[in-house]
């Protein structure tokens, strides 16, 4: 998205000269006021409401089925893919418990992280304290049978193993069971302080599972949103979901809501 940084003595004189840059209609994305040593300095970020609006377009995504539209014997599926470290068991561990993403489903647990002993112990232990069932999964034909026997619950969140370029054969297992899976839903989780570049390597590396939504994690650890909806932006992906902390299971969001938020639609007036 086009955004243009103008500063100036006050809010009008700047306004004026965003709307100049990017119409009449441009949207003040973030707002800063610095008392300076002869008065106040104003600081914008703006950008075209046709821009913001394309981006709330991008990072919304459709509704969750209803769930009585579900096919017989077929849970709706939910993966969730990305590096070591991004926080995706414990996400979905928030995901299982919280009523703000799945309240009165049935949800089961199903992993296909075979490699870490200390993770298939950490979702067994989720699955217990959030009353799910739990699947485990090593090849193709037994994530075929896990999800066959999983068939009463309405969504199945799957666990993965944090996927490195460099993982080789390794990989190709895992990914084998993911796609025998046919998941409905997966989403590229990161954590929002990744570098920009990096995030996008992480996509791209990730391209081959075919992500359909973002799912950025530990926004306790980045100073503000805006740099998360610059993130969010960036990798392009619809965004259901923020995991805000470590704490399961309150520590969740809507995304959609608070990103547009942090890109201008209720922009917070800073004094510095």
């Amino acid at each position: 998205m086009r955004c243009e940084t103008i500063t100036g003595r006050d809010l009008p004189s700047v306004s004026r000269i965003a709307a100049s840059l990017l119409g009449d209609d441009a949207v003040l994305v973030r707002v800063r006021v610095s008392h300076v040593e002869d008065g106040t300095e104003v600081e914008v970020v703006a950008a075209a409401a046709s821009d913001v609006e394309a981006f709330r377009t991008r990072i919304t995504p459709a509704p969750l089925p209803a769930r009585d539209t579900f096919l017989v014997g077929r849970p709706w599926v939910i993966a969730l893919v990305g590096p070591t470290g991004a926080g995706k068991t414990t996400t979905i561990a928030k995901l299982a418990a919280s009523a703000l993403a799945f309240g009165g489903w049935r949800t089961g647990l199903l992993t296909l992280d075979t490699y870490r002993v200390a993770g298939l112990e950490q979702l067994a232990t989720y699955a217990e304290l959030t009353g799910c069932a739990l699947e485990v999964a090593y090849d193709a034909d037994d994530a075929r049978e896990a999800l066959a026997r999983l068939d009463d619950c309405d969504v199945v969140l799957v666990d993965t193993p944090g996927r490195s370029p460099r993982a080789g054969a390794r990989d190709d297992e895992w990914q084998d069971a993911l796609a025998a899976l046919a998941p409905d839903e997966t989403h590229l989780v990161l954590p929002a302080g990744l570098r920009l570049d990096v995030a996008l390597a992480a996509r791209h590396a990730h391209a081959s599972l075919a992500p359909t939504h973002a799912l950025l994690t530990k926004l306790d650890e980045v100073p503000g949103d805006a740099g998360v909806a610059d993130l969010a932006d960036a990798l392009d992906l619809p965004t259901r979901w923020l995991a805000d902390g470590t704490e399961v299971p309150t520590a969740l969001a809507a995304a959609p809501s608070r990103l547009l938020a942090a890109l201008g639609l209720a922009p917070a007036l800073v004094i510095a």
